[in-house]
């Protein structure tokens, strides 16, 4: 049977190369986790789609990845079918104050270029080291925007692999959360509408966020960005600093002594090392202050 969905996935895909048993810890920012049974990194929407329809048919879970930049693989790996979205789906087209943009373009890309078009409504997105599929199907955000304020539509593939253009509605849209994710849809392409920065405001608020990063983020090494949804009235990292568990680490995953928001991989770290620290800074901060934190990362496979 698992001759079967691999030969049909060639057939479907000729020319693209596919990769089996691919390591997940070469395609994640935590470089941690076990192998995908096949990868592929397609060229078009149409390579997309017929990889995901093989693997409809023949019974193959799939997975959407973007640059891995929010993404914990467990060691066993993940079974069936990786799909990652990547620059050769990056285009970027600005016009006035609308953009249409790839589901594989860098999100810090995208902020970047607005600002050099003095256009505002992106600033948040400053450094966020990801990619702009990833960052709409989760609703990121920082500083206190999202990028719900200016997504107003996005092309999808829907889970019964129907391609649809779907326009987003307030309540499409919430904290860490969005339509695209709940109903299992991939994102190929979104429209965002910017305002002018006519002040100049955007743009400084974007080399604050810029700067603001490089000074109290462990940018130098690899982590997930912010491990733990900010609880209500609460910042996760500051619930972690007052544990007591800045700097504490399990085998080669740390939490980061400059933010303890985020967990490092000091050299060696594995899956197993990151999720077990992660279960002990819920436990340790539960017992402190009686909030239990949960997970903004996404955590996958076997």
């Amino acid at each position: 049977m698992e001759a079967q969905w691999k030969s049909e996935l060639m057939r479907a895909l000729p020319g693209a190369q596919i990769l089996w048993d691919e390591p997940m810890k070469g395609h994640t920012t935590m470089n941690v986790g076990g192998p995908a049974d096949a990868f592929f990194q397609p060229k078009n929407t149409a390579q997309l789609h017929a990889g995901l329809i093989v693997a409809r048919e023949q019974g193959v879970p799939a997975l959407i990845v973007g640059n891995g930049s929010n993404l914990i693989v467990r060691e066993g790996g993940i079974r069936g079918l990786v799909v990652q979205i990547g620059a050769a789906m990056g285009a970027c087209r600005i016009q006035g104050r609308k953009a249409v943009v790839q589901a594989g373009c860098s999100l810090p890309f995208l902020a970047r270029e607005a600002i050099q078009k003095n256009l505002a409504g992106l600033e948040f997105a400053a450094g966020i080291p990801g990619s702009v599929g990833g960052a709409v199907a989760m609703n990121a955000g920082a500083y206190g925007g999202t990028i719900a304020d200016c997504l107003k539509a996005a092309r999808v593939i829907d889970r019964d692999n129907v391609l649809r253009d779907i326009v987003v509605k307030p309540d499409d849209m919430g904290y860490r959360t969005t339509i695209f994710g709940r109903e299992g849809m991939t994102v190929l392409e979104a429209e965002f509408e910017f305002r002018y920065d006519k002040g100049g405001e955007a743009r400084k608020a974007y080399d604050d966020f810029r700067a603001r990063r490089q000074e109290k983020q462990p940018l130098d090494q690899p982590s997930a960005g912010s491990v733990f949804k900010r609880p209500e009235g609460h910042f996760a990292g500051q619930l972690i600093e007052a544990a007591g568990l800045k700097g504490f680490s399990i085998g080669g995953a740390q939490v980061s002594t400059k933010h303890a928001g985020f967990i490092v991989n000091t050299g060696g770290a594995t899956a197993d090392d990151v999720l077990a620290l992660i279960a002990e800074i819920q436990t340790r901060v539960q017992e402190a202050s009686g909030i239990r934190l949960e997970t903004e990362v996404k955590i996958v496979g076997e």
